[in-house]
């Protein structure tokens, strides 16, 4: 490819910069690709090198031929003159791209600034345009693009220039602010449909306001600079370690000390710390398996369990964290309140001020954390620092034990107290689990660092760090603290100097009188000792003051993080919308996107339970709401393991599925044990969130485990059943309904769903008949939208559209290859076709073959006839059409979807999907019209709103429509069963009365016989139907069916078929055996003749029909069948007709003549 290409390429380099040098092979793509993205940058005036990624974008058509910009290099010479061809080819292709809009600024004036010409429809103020194919193929960080066909990695690579895109990982981001572009690869039509002339359908490109596009655009503009992230040591480590240290490090460990001797202590140190690491564990698998958004535990437990459980968590956990600032604030209060008391100073008494104290100290806190995350992470840095400093102040203090410390218990290291306070000393009623549930809430505050997961760099590999390697430094200080506490303090002291034991006593028992102290006085009520001072570290240390430093350090940081925690995990809720009330909360502000409202409500929470100060009832139940949410985070990696779903692939491979479910019970253990009133009213609180959540049916769709398992489930159920051989006791009526669009003929919808809700399957058939390529846009848009529209009308049914060339086609398709495995139709339903008579026979002949088809493959067949009618899609096409369109399938994380384009140009033209308009060719010119020009039933939506008046006959046929969605009353349910065909025919109203709608309804069986043997017969069948546990109100034999029906009804029978029959005796033979193969459904006169008696039967039966049956709900009757080939369709849809006119609602039924009713058990 010399030549042209080459010479434009080195005139750009000249122009650009000087000619790098030799590239490595392995860096030939980048270098190839940062020389072309130089060259077209520097054509374009524009400033070169990598830039900080935005997070507007544009679309762009892709139009190459037409304005391009001046200086964008001219097409490859190994083109030549297929300039044109190329700008065709790229026609009716757009995509999203991020531009950085300061490239637009800095250079104005240069061409391709702020004048683009040509298809460029662009979306930010930069007006940066971007050149036509470089979307899909810029190279390493530019932000700048260049034309694929002077691109010639794909030329060395694949020895010629390809639409093609190559695997990059901006094909795969979602459009999220500070990744990075979002590039959108050549769709499959792109490549594979053969060449668009027009550009688009509806005249745009995807890009108008309206569109999802456009929305991410107008959403995402946060800028990326300046924006604060932090990495695992400050975000995770710090956070974790300082939220773990809390007030029970310096107060409670040694009193836990006393009381559980260091054995037991080390065993509820370890506890603690299992329960915590198996979580932390979990925690680093959820937040490696993918990009882990801001929102915590919440964002982890929602992505991978679904909204329920997310929404419950979230709610709870943000909560927690509110109320854990008042438990922690309270507690710094409390130890001030300690100091002011022992220096006599206190304002006005010690309730009160705490509470003046705490509020005081809540608005601090407020402040540091509204002044931004950095000012937060560096007040973390410095109470760290204090804190480290308090607990090496301790260890010093233990190397030095003084005299003047002795009389209160201090001795430093001694084997003898350590062996003395080695074993348990349990006292007021304290046992090993009441001692757990007081250390367990100090080991709490391992989700510190996720909780901000949002405002860290990488937090997929931050959080598995700093989280464990926090869990490991922490536990190991809490064994050594409480270790070294337990070998240098005794239990009991007086503080008493004069307690020294002069003589040497004989009978020494405990450790102090080996040391020459005889604290034995105060047994019960001594002042110190482990059992009873709580500022036991205090006493032991080097610089008293520097622990109660530590105290303030541990209290405040805790405080701090989880202000900081409860407001992201909120605003991730709200932004979410799981809760509808709370939407205003998701509101960010400033370049971190700080959820500000979130801190105020946060705030609001904490200083009410900081003035409640009433904190021991509270405590419990926050440790409650936390562990609660550890166990969810536990269940979701085992849930997700079971569910084997493709996409759980954690980078962070060291857990197990069965040690997380381990750890999800004994989180659920600790919670009874800690408190087991707190532990029930927190389960009630989550199932009461669940089933609040559930019930809304948020709109979200995450890709959730629960999905996954639901598949996962349902395929190996299926597989199971597969391998089970069908028995009668277990027949259900499987349907294949051949209802078009589902809304277009809803009473035979509903009636089917009557009788297969909850007991068969329900399959809506759709055959698109019409142009090939129009067919298959309809089948994709079709699918998804009457799935939804089904689910949205509560329907327990499937949607299974097919393109076909006639509906006898579509219908062998359908029955031959929908369901699967054992959920396989096995009985066709259709509407009864009204207008045969207007409408081409061959439409009559199609009609009638799909019976036959039917009967083929050993479906059973059913008709249902309502004497209005069935189809009233001509009423209601263009309302439901745009009500349908309201839920458009948009996802809530912005994905910008390439099919949008194409939108308004199916659906509006769809309402009139060949199935129904073909079915039913009498539709009114208007409407017609209607169907033809995509726009006009979007625009005519005023003119034909539903209050127009309807004429009486649509009036009636959507009064019809509705009927079997009431409750149907007192009525009769009549059956005639005149031919065996297996039992469905009774089969299918006994199931219609389980229903709730028909349940009131009564059985009336009638059943053909002979005068002379009414009585018998009726006998008979009140045994069979006893015996097949059906109820039944009445049997009536009919003994009069064969009688000749009234002469009127013969007459209007022969009128009715006249303009369908042959007549061959009156014509040629050759004629008439012409005519006969033009059109095989016209009846001949022979045929007519040998049929006469049941053509006889059928205008009888409807005359006893409307004699007996008139007034039942619906009418349940035996299908006649006609031989194949012997009798001609015209004259079979005669007969259908003939019995089932002028009745209320009838279903022909016929089933394939196997059992389905049986009287064994």
């Amino acid at each position: 490819m010399e030549g042209p290409q080459q010479q434009q390429q080195q005139q750009q380099q000249q122009a650009a910069a000087p000619p790098p040098g030799p590239a490595a092979a392995g860096e030939e793509r980048r270098s190839e690709e940062g020389r072309d993205a130089a060259g077209g940058a520097a054509a374009l005036g524009r400033p070169l090198g990598p830039t900080p990624s935005q997070s507007r974008f544009q679309v762009d058509l892709v139009a190459e031929g037409a304005g391009r910009p001046e200086g964008e290099p001219r097409k490859a010479g190994g083109e030549g003159g297929a300039a044109g061809k190329g700008s065709e080819e790229a026609k009716g292709r757009f995509r999203v791209n991020f531009v950085d809009p300061s490239a637009g600024d800095e250079s104005p004036g240069e061409p391709g600034g702020g004048s683009s010409e040509g298809g460029n429809v662009s979306f930010q103020n930069g007006g940066d345009t971007v050149l036509s194919e470089g979307s899909l193929h810029s190279g390493g960080h530019h932000h700048y693009y260049y034309d694929t066909h002077t691109n010639t990695y794909y030329l060395r690579t694949f020895g010629h220039n390809t639409m093609d895109a190559v695997p990059r990982i901006d094909h795969y981001r979602h459009t999220a602010a500070d990744l990075g572009e979002k590039l959108i690869r050549p769709s499959l039509a792109e490549l594979h449909d053969e060449l668009d002339k027009e550009l688009f359908e509806d005249g745009y490109a995807n890009g108008e306001e309206g569109t999802p596009a456009g929305e991410a655009a107008a959403t995402y503009t946060a800028d990326s600079k300046g924006v604060v992230k932090f990495g695992w040591i400050k975000g995770v480590l710090v956070r974790c370690m300082l939220n773990i240290w809390g007030v029970m490090l310096f107060i409670r460990l040694s009193w836990i000390v006393g009381q559980a001797g260091i054995g037991l202590s080390v065993l509820v140190i370890g506890m603690a710390t299992v329960v915590t690491t198996i979580t932390g564990l979990s925690t680093s698998a959820i937040a490696t398996n993918g990009f882990v958004r801001g929102g915590g535990a919440y964002y982890l437990i929602s992505r991978s369990l679904g909204p329920e459980f997310g929404g419950a968590i979230g709610l709870i956990f943000a909560f927690a964290n509110a109320v854990a600032v008042a438990m922690y604030v309270v507690g710094f209060a409390e130890t001030v309140v300690e100091l002011l008391k022992e220096n006599g100073t206190l304002m006005i008494d010690e309730m009160n001020d705490i509470r003046i104290i705490g509020a005081i100290t809540v608005v601090i806190l407020l402040g540091i954390s509204v002044a931004g995350m950095e000012w937060e992470a560096k007040a973390q840095i410095v109470l760290l620092v204090i804190l480290i400093l308090a607990i090496g102040d301790f260890v010093i203090g233990t190397f030095i034990p003084l005299d003047s410390k002795k009389p209160k218990g201090f001795f430093g290291y001694k084997a003898e107290i350590f062996m003395e306070n080695f074993g348990p000393d349990f006292r007021h009623e304290e046992t090993f689990f009441s001692v757990f549930a007081i250390f367990f809430p100090a080991a709490t505050g391992i989700l510190a660092g996720a909780n901000i997961s949002g405002d860290l760099a990488d937090p997929q590999s931050a959080i598995p760090k700093g989280t464990l390697l926090a869990i490991l430094i922490t536990t190991l200080v809490y064994v050594g603290i409480a270790v070294s506490v337990g070998s240098c303090v005794v239990r009991d002291a007086t503080g008493n100097v004069n307690n020294t034991i002069v003589t040497e006593l004989t009978n020494c028992t405990t450790a102090a009188c080996k040391l020459n102290y005889d604290f034995s006085s105060c047994q019960t009520g001594c002042q110190y000792g482990l059992m009873n001072n709580f500022q036991v570290m205090s006493m032991v240390s080097g610089f008293a003051p520097l622990i109660s430093a530590g105290i303030f350090s541990a209290t405040l940081s805790s405080a701090l993080a989880s202000l900081v925690s409860a407001p992201k995990i909120f605003q991730a809720l709200c932004k979410d919308n799981i809760y509808p009330a709370f939407q205003m909360f998701a509101k960010g502000y400033g370049k971190n996107n700080e959820p500000l409202r979130g801190y105020l409500l946060t705030f609001l929470i904490a200083l009410g339970f900081i003035l409640i100060a009433e904190l021991n009832v509270i405590a419990p139940i926050i440790s409650n709401f936390f562990l609660a949410s550890y166990a969810l985070i536990n269940f979701s990696v085992f849930h997700a393991s079971l569910a084997k779903s493709p996409g759980w692939r954690p980078a962070f491979k060291y857990y197990n599925m069965w040690i997380s479910l381990v750890g999800a019970i004994l989180c659920c253990i600790v919670m009874f044990v800690i408190n087991w009133w707190a532990a029930l009213l927190t389960y009630v609180i989550v199932l009461g969130l669940y089933i609040y959540v559930t019930y809304k049916k948020p709109d979200v769709n995450w890709g959730s485990s629960t999905q996954a398992l639901t598949y996962l489930s349902a395929l190996q159920h299926s597989i199971r059943l597969s391998g089970v051989e069908d028995h009668v006791k277990n027949f259900r009526p499987q349907c294949l309904v051949m209802t078009g669009p589902p809304n277009a003929r809803p009473a035979l919808l509903h009636l089917v769903h009557a009788f297969t809700k909850n007991v068969g399957l329900m399959i809506c058939g759709h055959v698109h008949m019409g142009p090939r390529r129009q067919a298959k846009k309809e089948l994709s848009t079709d699918l998804a939208k009457y799935q939804r529209w089904l689910i949205k009308n509560k329907m327990k049914a499937f949607y299974a559209p097919v393109h076909a060339e006639d509906l006898r086609d579509g219908g062998q398709y359908l029955m031959q290859a929908a369901g699967l495995g054992r959920l396989r139709p096995n009985t066709l339903v259709v509407g009864f076709k009204k207008n045969w008579r207007q409408g081409d026979m061959r439409d009559v002949e199609t009609y009638i073959n799909l019976f036959h088809d039917a009967f083929d493959v050993q479906y059973g067949v059913v008709v249902i006839r309502l004497k209005e009618g069935l189809d009233i899609s001509h009423l209601q096409g263009q309302e439901e059409l745009l009500s349908s369109q309201e839920k458009s399938p948009c996802t809530k994380d912005v994905i910008v979807k390439v099919d949008y384009s194409k939108k308004t140009e199916t659906d509006a033209s769809i309402a009139f999907a060949p199935s129904s308009s073909e079915r039913t060719p009498t539709l009114h010119k208007e409407e017609d019209a209607d169907g033809k020009t995509p726009t006009q039933p979007l625009l005519k939506k005023d003119s034909k709103s539903p209050s127009s008046p309807l004429n009486l006959a649509d009036q009636r046929l959507l009064d019809a429509s509705t009927q079997f969605q009431k409750k149907q009353g007192k009525n009769n349910i009549d059956v005639w069963w005149l031919f065996d065909d297996g039992g469905l025919t009774l089969l299918i109203p006994y199931l219609l009365t389980t229903k709730k709608k028909w349940k009131d309804c009564k059985i009336r069986v009638f059943i053909g016989g002979k005068i002379n043997r009414i009585d018998h017969d009726r006998r008979a069948m009140a045994t069979l139907l006893s015996k097949f546990r059906i109820d039944f109100s009445d049997i009536m034999v009919l003994g009069d069916i064969n009688t000749k029906p009234k002469k009127e009804n013969i007459a209007a029978f022969e009128e009715m078929i006249e303009p369908f029959r042959l007549h061959e005796d009156d014509k040629e033979q050759e004629v008439a055996d012409k005519m006969k193969e033009d059109e095989p459904w016209r009846i001949t006169d022979n045929e007519l003749e040998l049929y006469k008696t049941k053509t006889y039967r059928q205008i009888r039966l409807n005359e006893l029909l409307k004699e007996h049956s008139s007034t039942a709900n619906i009418i349940v009757m035996s299908l006649p069948v006609a031989r194949k080939g012997a009798v001609s369709s015209a004259l079979y849809m005669a007969w259908l007709e003939a019995l089932s006119k002028d009745l209320p609602p009838i279903l022909l039924v016929r089933g394939n003549h196997q059992s389905v009713l049986t009287f064994y058990s």
